[in-house]
């Protein structure tokens, strides 16, 4: 088994909320990048006494590091960076960090640490951006238009008390999604639903079908972030969702065998297999996707299940049970958060075992990701034991990659961690677990691990990031 190993920096409670008196931002406005009504703009603020620089200077992609440095302040000056961000929906997210400035004024976030007091502490350049959190309680930060970017808002305060000190410097930066080149391109072809991200160029590019989970509805980001690194990918929609089934009861493997045909015989797909990439249910998903189609080469699963959950599974004269659960397993906290890690039945005792996805019969390389500290399901017992059946049956032992301190929602790097939010099937908030700074060291290197997965078996390329025991 693979391993990486995450550095546990004392957990912080998720409620943690910034409630500096009066302190209540206003929403971000849509104006060009970093303009804010009557603040200079960043580059206009370095003729001022403290200014904001960002590297890159306006825009930058999502899961790409981004650089932050305040110039023009006073030797070893103590400043407050207060960071926040609203999503489409209008919600705000928020954090801060104390520092004090290096002897020559300079603020440089790559090699100053921050202070103890603010949401982080410790030599954290992307502190900002990951530890983010919702004032509105249980929600969860999602991207619903690839084709606009989130607007981060940064300010600098003097000082660092209680409430806020006078406003120093204040500047707006571009967290983009889409590329330049990167073509976006609805598919609606049969019973498809879904979109196509090509990247820029003649191609053909590397396949891979991207599936997230229990949420439905068509989410696009970590396929358009995908494709943004050479790979055609299709996130595809399976249920809420236009004239798709409403609720999650039963799903046909024809349909997905549909989306596999269609991207096997696109001229911008290089085969002559693709890949697929599942969060959660859409992980068992791909995995019996995997077992019966064909057309399969590699398959990446995110804190996903080998036995199939939630509906019927069904393909031609074949019916896969869902795995039985006991909602009495539910352990409620005095907060009203549900704890759901011991919901599901096991796989491998009486009827459930019917519910175990054959990956036996799959021909395909598979990697899983897991979140050790995972409580929407016992993650790691699925991964090995799915690992024990395929060598049991004479398969090749799959990648499998443990992060301590992560928990179920791995995004793409630098979504900031989410530890409770609503549950659609249980109907009530449930924890997700894992702690902020080690669950964001998990997603970028899953990130860069599912990459080079993919290039490893789509494309021929070696990996220079697996970690093998």
């Amino acid at each position: 088994m693979t391993a990486f190993t995450v550095c546990r920096q004392g957990s912080r409670c998720w409620q943690r909320w910034l409630s500096w008196p009066g302190f209540a931002p206003q929403p971000l406005q849509h104006h060009s990048p970093l303009q804010i009504p009557g603040v200079p703009t960043a580059r206009g603020l370095a003729s001022t006494a403290t200014a904001i620089r960002f590297s890159p200077a306006t825009r930058s992609l999502f899961d790409e590091p981004l650089g932050i440095t305040v110039h023009g302040l006073s030797p070893r000056q103590q400043v407050t960076l207060r960071a926040s961000l609203q999503d489409e929906a209008g919600e705000l997210f928020e954090a801060c960090a104390r520092y004090q400035a290096a002897e020559d004024g300079e603020l440089d976030l790559a090699r100053c640490p921050a202070l103890p007091g603010g949401s982080f502490s410790g030599l954290e350049p992307m502190g900002l951006l990951w530890a983010l959190q919702p004032r509105k309680a249980f929600w969860r930060l999602v991207k619903k238009d690839v084709q606009t970017p989130f607007r981060l808002q940064l300010e600098v305060l003097e000082g660092h008390g209680d409430g806020p000190g006078r406003l120093l410097a204040q500047a707006q930066h571009e967290r983009a999604f889409l590329r330049d080149g990167v073509r976006r391109v609805p598919v609606r072809e049969g019973r498809i639903r879904a979109m196509l991200f090509l990247p820029p160029g003649n191609g053909p590019f590397p396949g891979v079908i991207d599936l997230y989970g229990t949420g439905g509805g068509l989410p696009e980001y970590r396929a358009c972030l995908l494709s943004n690194y050479g790979f055609a990918v299709l996130a595809l929609a399976f249920y809420g969702y236009e004239d798709l089934p409403k609720e999650m009861k039963e799903f046909n493997l024809e349909y997905f065998e549909e989306a596999v045909n269609y991207m096997l015989q696109h001229n911008q797909v290089k085969g002559p297999g693709i890949g697929l990439l599942g969060f959660s249910k859409g992980g068992d998903l791909c995995i019996s996707m995997a077992s019966f189609l064909k057309g399969i080469t590699a398959t990446a699963v995110i804190n996903g299940s080998v036995a199939n959950v939630g509906a019927v599974l069904r393909y031609k004269d074949v019916t896969i049970p869902p795995l039985g659960a006991n909602v009495k397993r539910i352990k409620v906290n005095k907060s009203g958060i549900g704890d759901i890690i011991d919901v599901l039945n096991s796989p491998l005792e009486g009827p459930d075992r019917q519910s175990f996805i054959p990956l036996e019969k799959a021909e395909c390389r598979f990697l899983f990701i897991v979140g050790q500290d995972d409580h929407n399901w016992k993650s790691e017992f699925f991964a090995a034991e799915g690992s024990k059946r395929l060598q049991a049956h004479g398969k090749e032992k799959p990648e499998i990659i443990c992060y301590p301190g992560a928990g179920h929602y791995i995004e793409p790097p630098f979504f900031p961690m989410c530890a409770a939010s609503m549950h659609l099937l249980v109907g009530m908030p449930v924890m997700w677990g894992g702690e902020p700074k080690a669950h964001c060291e998990a997603q970028t290197d899953a990130w860069k691990q599912i990459r080079a997965f993919f290039h490893r078996h789509l494309k021929g390329e070696p990996s220079r990031t697996a970690n093998k025991l």
